[in-house]
């Protein structure tokens, strides 16, 4: 199959998951991708990919690359690549890449974990997925409910973080039996919760933060040992995304 037919079908979240392959487009998101771990599978280039020297100096990085690590390789036209991209301009690139195995058995249990409840807009994804590598958190669950990870909007806002940071997807029973059997207490976020503070010695530490209308589920608010906010004044609430940084910042911050 093309890669331009590939990039197509992977708009769509079953594609992604019956195939376990993703797509980034434009000159920032593949020159994270090139410089990472991840394996890509192909990529399909335009001629004005090499009208800017950044872009030039991409188009013969891609070229090297799919020598070294043979990957397929394909020229199109502008035109024939926008209707592929999730972008109204994928600025003459878009690649095809691997998804990493990722699971519980990779985490660094000593660390924050980042418990993603039900968030549903890919920018905010993205955009604490940057957060918690900023600030050197262990590992992002995303529990059902949340969007795909690997949404092209989650994979472009993320700004390359995704492709090494141990993101992925978990049932809440898969992740609660994990916190449970290494003992990691859970804080759970709402408007009501105490002033978040540091972890208190707390070697490791699972913080959820919940969907952007109705928060964090009963269930994990249940389970949490703590109930933690952001005191704020002036506004009823903050975006999701702005109070995940602000979270992390409070919890690894000596």
């Amino acid at each position: 199959m093309k890669p331009l037919s590939v990039a197509r079908d992977l708009q769509r979240r079953r594609a992604r998951e019956r195939t376990g392959l993703f797509t980034a487009e434009g000159v920032r998101c593949v020159e994270e991708l090139l410089a990472s771990p991840l394996r890509l599978r192909s990529v399909a280039l335009s001629p004005s990919l090499r009208e800017t020297d950044r872009g030039a100096t991409l188009d013969g990085a891609v070229r090297a690359a799919a020598i070294a690590h043979r990957f397929y390789l394909s020229e199109a036209t502008d035109a024939e690549l926008a209707t592929a991209a999730d972008t109204d301009s994928p600025q003459g690139i878009i690649a095809i890449g691997e998804q990493p195995e990722r699971s519980f058995a990779r985490i660094n249990t000593t660390g924050i974990i980042l418990v993603l409840d039900g968030i549903q807009d890919p920018g905010n994804v993205g955009t604490i997925l940057r957060a918690a590598q900023a600030f050197g958190v262990a590992a992002t669950v995303a529990l059902p409910g949340t969007v795909d990870l690997w949404n092209p909007k989650v994979v472009r806002s993320a700004m390359g973080a995704l492709f090494s940071h141990q993101a992925f997807h978990a049932t809440a029973s898969e992740t609660v039996e994990f916190l449970r059997a290494h003992a990691i207490p859970i804080w759970a976020t709402g408007a009501k919760g105490e002033p978040i503070g540091r972890r208190s010695g707390d070697t490791a530490l699972a913080i959820v933060v919940g969907n952007e209308g109705s928060g964090v589920s009963s269930e994990l608010t249940r389970l949490a040992a703590r109930t933690v906010a952001i005191p704020i004044r002036g506004v009823e609430s903050l975006n999701v995304a702005v109070a995940t940084g602000i979270l992390l910042y409070a919890l690894t911050t000596a």
